[in-house]
């Protein structure tokens, strides 16, 4: 999901194999705490594997989602958006702490998420988006020492893999959702955001931008 040239592989190799797609769900994720990377096309790992990946994915298969109508489109985004703001006048922030940039990804998630839901609205697309919650994955494996001691204590509270992933499912399969677009849940319950990260005019910013 960092590599452009991959994921245009990949989508083209979907499109030509498959007639539809019924739900869409986008849960692949980055985070590194303190280790600078960028991608093979000079963008911060972060942000390349969190953002952009799934914003040119998206792009690739919408033909075939709209062909696939009704369809579903499930973005995984995260409540840590609440601890950083996306600078639209730099997505591509090389010398910022990653830990902080996986917070930023989770933001720009959300944002392009609300217009992607007002941009495909009369499709029979719908794009709903969601909080996990905590859960034991892999995603902490690059956690340094000495973070890993009260990490090894924390996530003896964290969700096992198969709860976390309760929302998503939710969001692909009710059949209350089937007409609910743009919307943020939280354990499989609709959920507010913070006013700052509703505003339509960056979302259309960060659009254009990405």
């Amino acid at each position: 999901m960092s590599s452009f040239k991959s994921i245009r592989e990949f989508a083209d190799d979907l499109n030509a194999s498959e007639s539809k797609i019924d739900v869409f769900i986008q849960n692949a994720g980055y985070a590194s705490t303190f280790d600078k990377q960028k991608s093979v096309d000079g963008i911060e790992m972060t942000m390349a594997t969190n953002h952009f990946g799934p914003f040119l994915l998206t792009h690739m298969l919408i033909e075939l989602l709209r062909k696939s109508a009704p369809a579903r489109i499930v973005i995984v985004a995260s409540e840590c958006y609440r601890f950083a703001s996306v600078n639209l006048k730099n997505l591509n922030p090389l010398d910022a702490m990653p830990g902080y940039l996986y917070y930023v990804s989770k933001g720009a998630n959300i944002m392009w998420a609300i217009e992607l839901a007002r941009r495909l609205k009369g499709t029979n697309i719908t794009v709903n988006f969601l909080h996990p919650g905590m859960i034991d994955s892999g995603i902490w494996r690059n956690v340094p020492f000495p973070l890993t001691i009260p990490m090894w204590f924390t996530k003896q509270f964290f969700k096992t893999p198969q709860e976390g992933a309760q929302t998503s499912l939710f969001l692909a399969c009710s059949e209350d959702l089937k007409n609910v677009t743009g919307k943020y849940y939280l354990d499989c319950k609709e959920w507010d955001l913070q006013p700052y990260i509703t505003s339509a005019q960056q979302h259309k910013i960060l659009w254009e931008e990405s």
